[in-house]
Order: structure tokens, then C-alpha cells, then sequence
């Protein structure tokens, strides 16, 4: 006996009401998840997906930065699925970014937690970021200043000093992440974030501060010594 082909206005009904539920902001997370799943992979129930990538990660802000290798170890996420969630976060930090070049976008806590953790929330290595703003808080340049391994990446005094001084830079803002879960700063990270700020004192250059992302916490140097820098 030939199988049963599957009953295509039933799951058009459903993803109706998902979105239908959207608009009417009734989704559960998952079904959020589901609902840009569905607009990618058309002809399949994608709930079940969307339930083991929210079990596997934890939340969006993991999925979202994980790596496409590791999107595509979840069965049936397939390479294309993966690359249009990598596309979703590389919108997300564009808008981030392009706000904070005309406003104070980053010296919102919110704001900056959401951008830490959705650039480095699900990273596997250490990278270390840095953003040079203006007197007033805006962005001038974001750079991945290094990528390390899973345990380590390293910080280039010299280099950001100088590119700090080609754009013209008042404040500083370090980000790191730390691939292991619930761990703040490290001894090493004090030290060269207090040597960091000496370098950039003396050209009249604030480090505003070094932030670490860890576990989907975002951790603050400043507020864990209560000191400046």
C-alpha cells in the first residue's frame, strides 16, 4: 500500500495561525524559531527542528551565533537552512551597528548586552573585539581585534592605540568571550586591560570597559572591581 501524502492545507492552516499568532505576539520562543524556519524550508514540518535547535543551544542568541558546522550536526538542518541563520545574525549586528554610528547605542547596557551576546554567545574559540567610539558614545569602527584558541585569544596594545588615534578616538570598549560557561575575568585580563587603559591615558583616550561573555552572561570588568580604569 502506497504511504498517505501528506495533507498540504493542514500545514498551511497551522503556519497561518503562526503567523496570524505572531502578529497577535502569542508565539512561544520555539514557535518564533518555527515560524522563520517554515519561510526557509517550505515543505516540511520544521516544529519538530525547531525544538531540538532550542534544545541544543539553549536559546536564540546561541543558535544564532553558533558556527554553520555546528548548526548542521542537528538532524535535518541542512547547509542553506544554516547559512539563512547566519544571514538573520549578520543583519541583527548590522542594525546594532549602523544605530550606534549615530546614536549613544552602545552606552545603553541593554543595548551593548544584546550585541555581545549575539556576536560572540555561541563561539566556540576566544575572539577579542574592540569598539572605538567618539566623546559622545557613537561608533567609529568595530574590529575583531584577534581570534585565539578555545581557552585564550591575545590583546595588541600598540594596535589598538594606533587605531585609536586614526579615527580619532575618545572611548574605548573592550569585548571578549570565554567559551567555558559562567567564567568571568582571568588574572591575565586584568592586567592587560589595566595596561591597555595606562597606554590609552596617555594620548587622552578613555577605556570605557571590558566586557566578557560567558555562558549567555554578559560579565563587566568595571563593575566586578569597582574601580576605574
Amino acid at each position: 500500500m502506497s504511504e498517505k501524502a501528506p495533507d498540504l492545507s493542514l500545514r498551511n492552516g497551522h503556519r497561518e495561525r503562526l503567523r496570524q499568532n505572531f502578529l497577535d505576539d502569542k508565539l512561544a520562543k520555539y514557535e518564533i524559531l518555527e515560524l522563520m524556519l517554515a519561510y526557509v524550508i517550505p515543505r516540511r514540518d520544521v516544529r519538530p527542528l525547531a525544538r531540538l535547535l532550542y534544545k541544543k543551544f539553549g536559546g536564540i542568541y546561541a543558535m544564532l551565533s553558533a558556527s554553520i558546522d555546528e548548526l548542521t550536526t542537528v538532524p535535518g538542518m541542512g547547509r542553506n537552512t544554516a547559512i539563512f541563520i547566519k544571514v538573520i545574525q549578520k543583519i541583527m549586528l548590522m542594525g546594532y551597528e549602523s544605530q550606534a554610528v549615530d546614536k549613544q547605542t552602545f552606552l545603553n547596557k541593554t543595548n551593548l548586552e544584546n550585541f555581545c551576546k549575539l556576536m560572540l554567545g555561541g563561539q566556540n574559540i576566544e575572539e577579542l573585539h574592540v569598539l572605538y567610539l567618539d566623546g559622545d558614545g557613537r561608533l567609529l569602527y568595530h574590529e575583531k581585534h584577534s581570534q585565539g584558541t578555545w581557552n585564550q585569544t591575545s590583546l595588541y596594545k600598540g594596535e589598538i592605540l594606533k587605531t585609536a588615534i586614526r579615527f580619532r578616538t575618545q572611548n574605548v570598549v573592550l569585548i571578549h568571550n570565554h567559551p567555558k560557561p559562567n567564567t568571568s575575568f582571568s588574572a591575565e585580563d586584568f592586567m592587560t586591560t589595566h595596561e591597555l587603559a595606562a597606554t590609552l591615558r596617555m594620548v587622552g583616550i578613555q577605556l570605557v570597559d571590558h566586557y566578557v561573555v560567558s555562558g549567555g552572561i554578559l560579565y563587566s570588568m568595571r563593575e566586578f572591581t569597582s574601580e576605574q580604569f
